[in-house]
């Protein structure tokens, strides 16, 4: 069974050859996971990059219950972007098979990593025009269940690379994870008073 892929395109046209060889190579991703829902293939068009080979762009965004995989290449061809990021995602699935495996020893009552965004479409965005207003855009996104472990790992495979906004299980509270200059993980709990 292949799983059905919503392919997107920004700047471009996507022709049936590029579309054949993305259904080929995403469409069999659920072999190696099963509980996969959906896959999004965004293909943009980055003019502004300053390395010629660098302006072909693939993220494959992956949705698989509790979690989200995302991989993200750059290329000079779509060709090559899309199989750069179909490897990187099956890197991904593997390390997600391993938290699996790992999460089903944990203790009684604690939690697991609760549904993070279904998909990008669950994100609202807002975005203003008025010169005079200082936040000129901003997300509303579901908050997740989750420990500091989790948060990172989520981090990580979102390709956020500074921040990621949780709710943190430990502390009941709403917290946020950034990684440091030193390449180590800070963590902001609020005190409220």
């Amino acid at each position: 069974m292949t799983i059905p892929v919503t392919i997107s395109a920004k700047g471009m046209t996507v022709n049936e050859r590029l579309q054949a060889h993305i259904e080929k190579k995403v469409g069999k991703l659920d072999r190696y996971l099963p509980e996969l829902r959906a896959a999004q293939l965004d293909l943009v068009v980055n003019k502004a990059a300053r390395n010629s080979g660098d302006r072909k762009v693939a993220q494959i965004t992956l949705q698989v219950p509790r979690t989200i995989l995302r991989a993200e290449e750059h290329s000079a061809d779509f060709f090559a972007s899309v199989d750069k990021a179909v490897e990187k995602v099956y890197r991904q699935i593997e390390r997600h098979k391993g938290r699996q495996v790992h999460s089903r020893h944990m203790e009684p009552g604690q939690e697991r990593v609760g549904e993070v965004l279904a998909n990008q479409e669950q994100a609202t965005w807002e975005t203003h025009t008025d010169e005079k207003e200082r936040v000129v855009r901003r997300k509303r996104f579901a908050l997740s269940p989750m420990n500091e472990q989790e948060a990172i790992e989520q981090m990580a495979s979102l390709g956020h690379e500074s921040f990621f906004v949780f709710y943190n299980v430990d502390t009941a509270s709403v917290n946020v994870v950034y990684r440091r200059h030193d390449g180590g993980y800070g963590l902001i709990i609020p005190d409220i008073s």
